[in-house]
């Protein structure tokens, strides 16, 4: 299940540059499928949209950093525990109850990520 950042986020940053997938933004940034990775041209969302990887979305919040789903493999090949979690001072980086993933699905998602 991807990680998700809740609302008692105090927006410090820590996160951020913890993050392997490049997955996390400071809450009101667009983001895109492309940001920080070598991944092109089109990529399929686990909704199964197909999107230009350097196409830039709407932040998920305005408010306070946020973790993009289709981005998040909860450090899974890279940790043994999402990095997030690890350094948040306020504890508000929490498994995603709505987003189960297998750890074979968060691999597959990682290897998509990394070319």
């Amino acid at each position: 299940m991807a990680i998700i950042i809740t609302d008692e986020c105090i927006n410090c940053g820590a996160c951020e540059p913890e993050c392997p997938n490049n997955a996390i933004y400071e809450g009101g940034v667009e983001w895109a499928i492309a940001d920080g990775s070598t991944v092109s041209g089109l990529y399929k969302l686990e909704d199964g949209t197909e999107v230009d990887a350097a196409h830039k979305n709407e932040p998920v919040s305005d408010d306070f950093y946020f973790i993009v789903p289709d981005k998040c493999t909860e450090c899974t090949g890279f940790h043994e525990e999402p990095q997030c979690a690890a350094v948040c001072p306020v504890d508000c980086c929490v498994p995603d109850p709505d987003r189960e993933e297998t750890k074979e699905a968060l691999l597959e998602k990682k290897e998509r990520l990394h070319l």
